[in-house]
């Protein structure tokens, strides 16, 4: 039988809707050595690596990857806490001139609001240097001395001239509460369940209750017979919702957001304030000159999976990335085209990963978005270009999720949707995790990228072909970056060894001479987009 462009479009669509489950092999299954539990608060509670379904060597790894100094016990006083007004970075050696590829070393001095130098480390610090006329800036990563100092090696990667920036985005103290916080149950975020179903004399019941994740041997959020639980069979992730109180459980057939809830006590918020949070120090603020370098950089690798991320993974000059990872390219609209003839890209996760669709869908040229009527920022999303071939979906991933009202059934955990893609070198997945789930316990993270690494694997096993493309989280989520600063941490680790591609957003959303936002600026998702299709079309 032969199928049509349309045939093939409406089928393409109805197996993507599909909830067709696959058997795929399994991780061995891990010892149940338990997490240790937080004991600085009212809703902790332990997890094995069982429930998290990793080795207890893996979660080792984990630990020591995700270990962060700071105070053996919590401050009592404000003014024991790291000042942004006091503490200050300097320039090592500053010379009157560097060439581009040198790096300038900056130290960073931690006091208190007392003017007294801090004693241990902790403190999440963010430095970048930066041009605003150039529109250039770079990246720097922060080494803690866990003693109250801290350095930045920082790469000069651009002939003119360039600035230091420095930020105490929080103290030490608030990080030992960020930590505290993630570990316990307390309900950050909360979600809500619409029920609907028959009623009397044929009328319509609507119902609204709060609903939450499921995560811990006594549950993490409501007790006793009181909920509706829906347990994932694949994943094992159990949502569960306030029992309506006409309706059964079997009539919940929206989701959407609910409030924010914040577990700080008065003091704490004290240390929360925004004189506190995110805000650039003193120091070195002067033009550093930088003289043009003849020497030869050597050729760049081509794009492929498996590359390390380096530090930087690159600079941007007069708007434009260029990666220290492998050779981009920089597409115009009919190079994308041509990039992605005959191919189906599944972008899956979140919002961040719909600002790519959004970009696609206004640059590629002939591509056009299906009304699947669904929710037009919710989705799920789908775009064709039938001259070229050219399939493109985004879909977010199942809860929990901060979205408006949509359908439950469009909501799928995205371990499930890559079981579901048979893949090949016509297929790109893309997909990202970490913007909603900085509100619930690293432990619960882990879970979850433990299923999705589970399914990668699957993929990759039965179409060694398919490109595999992990974005990062961005900075500015929600709540805290270095919430996100950690799980990506927990996915480098989980991925390290499997072949898939890196794409690190982070350090490309965290330099930028833009304000950060949690959805980023047209010219940075241009960029992001571009190492995207770098990876697709390697040259």
């Amino acid at each position: 039988m032969e199928f049509g462009v349309i045939d093939i479009l409406v089928l393409s669509q109805a197996l993507w809707r599909l909830n067709i489950w696959n058997q795929m092999p399994q991780f061995p299954p891990p010892g149940p050595k338990p997490a240790p539990p937080n004991n600085n608060n009212n809703h902790s509670y332990a997890i094995s690596t069982l429930d998290m379904e990793i080795s207890d060597e893996e979660w080792e790894r984990q630990q020591k990857a995700l270990d962060w100094p700071g105070p053996d016990d919590e401050i009592t006083q404000l003014s024991l806490s790291t000042s942004p007004v006091h503490s200050t970075f300097s320039i090592v050696g500053l010379k009157n001139s560097y060439k581009v590829g040198e790096d300038i070393s900056i130290i960073i001095t931690a006091r208190d609001h007392n003017k007294n130098l801090k004693r241990y480390g902790g403190d999440f610090f963010k430095a970048k240097l930066f041009n605003s006329k150039l529109k250039a800036s770079v990246y720097g990563e922060v080494v803690d001395h866990r003693n109250g100092t801290y350095s930045v090696a920082l790469l000069l990667p651009w002939e003119g001239q360039a600035e230091v920036f420095v930020r105490l985005e929080h103290s030490s103290e608030v990080v030992k509460i960020l930590k505290k916080y993630r570990e316990s149950s307390f309900p950050r975020s909360h979600y809500n369940g619409h029920f609907e179903g028959p009623g009397p004399n044929e009328t319509r019941i609507s119902e609204v209750v709060q609903c939450n994740l499921k995560w811990g041997g006594d549950g993490s959020w409501r007790k006793g017979n009181c909920c509706c639980e829906y347990k994932d069979l694949k994943t094992g992730t159990v949502w569960q919702c306030e029992r309506p109180k006409k309706l059964s459980c079997d009539k919940l057939v929206h989701h959407s957001r609910g409030g924010l809830e914040s577990p700080l006590k008065a003091f704490e918020n004290q240390l929360f304030t925004k004189k506190l949070t995110n805000v650039a120090i003193p120091g070195d603020k002067i033009n550093i000159n930088v003289l043009p370098n003849t020497a030869d950089n050597g050729k760049m690798e081509r794009c492929r999976s498996g590359l390390a991320t380096p530090v930087p993974a690159g600079f941007y000059l007069k708007d434009v990335w260029t990666s220290f990872v492998c050779n981009t390219q920089k597409f115009n609209s009919s190079q994308m085209g041509n990039c992605l003839k005959n191919k189906i890209v599944y972008l899956l996760g979140d919002s961040t990963t719909r600002q790519w669709f959004e970009y696609l869908e206004r640059n590629v040229p002939g591509l056009k978005r299906m009304d699947l009527h669904t929710p037009r920022t919710g989705g799920p999303l789908m775009a064709v270009e039938l001259k070229n071939n050219i399939i493109v979906h985004w879909k977010p991933h199942g809860v929990p999720l901060r979205f408006i009202k949509m359908l439950i059934t469009d909501l799928h955990y995205i371990a499930n949707e890559i079981d579901e893609i048979a893949g090949g070198p016509h297929a790109v997945v893309v997909f990202t995790i970490f913007a909603h789930l900085v509100f619930h316990p690293i432990t619960f993270y882990i879970h979850e990228v433990a299923k999705i690494r589970r399914s990668v694997v699957a993929l990759l096993s039965r179409a060694p072909q398919t490109t595999v493309i992990i974005k990062s989280g961005n900075t500015n989520i929600f709540q805290s970056d270095w919430y996100v600063m950690q799980l990506n941490t927990v996915m480098q680790e989980m991925f390290r060894d499997i072949g898939v591609i890196y794409l690190d957003v982070w350090q490309m959303t965290s330099c930028h001479y833009l304000r950060e936002n949690i959805h980023p600026g047209p010219v940075i998702i241009a960029n992001e987009v571009k190492m995207f299709l770098s990876y697709v079309c390697p040259i």
